[in-house]
């Protein structure tokens, strides 16, 4: 009974906190829109490149917002995998469903000129959902939905 609570809430919530992502991922931070389209299209270099550049000049909150945010704000899709019986069994499912999403969004983020399309960004986020999909599985599902 509490398992069910709990995926029920889990699946409210889960639309808002996509809204939310959608929101800053287009909006927040003061974004407006760029002069010229970008597409970063060559894995770990803009990374790489960003890291160097923040770590010269000692941001390291930059580099922790920016780096840690696009990762820790992705793994709670990862417990979809749980959640939803589509997913239980095909946790690769998941991460194909995800990647076309997640593609999309940059893909609009590129269009729209309200960020960039980076594929570092969807390396980064597939990653993390990925990772949300072990920490359920190491959790073992039943003992984390388990009420007392």
């Amino acid at each position: 009974f509490c398992k069910m609570i709990l995926q029920k809430i889990y699946k409210i919530l889960i639309i808002p906190y996509s809204l939310f992502l959608l929101y800053l991922m287009f909006f927040g931070f003061g974004r407006v829109p760029m002069e010229n389209h970008v597409f970063r299209f060559v894995p770990i270099y803009s990374t790489y490149d960003f890291l160097k550049n923040q770590l010269f000049f000692r941001n390291y909150y930059s580099v922790i917002t920016n780096l840690g945010g696009n990762f820790i704000m992705f793994v709670p899709f990862g417990f979809l995998s749980c959640i939803f019986r589509k997913y239980q069994s095909n946790e690769r499912k998941l991460l194909m469903d995800f990647l076309v999403g997640i593609i999309i969004v940059e893909f609009l983020q590129y269009i729209s000129r309200l960020g960039v399309f980076d594929v570092d960004d969807v390396l980064l986020n597939t990653f993390a959902v990925w990772i949300g999909t072990k920490i359920m599985k190491r959790k073992n599902v039943d003992k984390f939905f388990k009420c007392s």
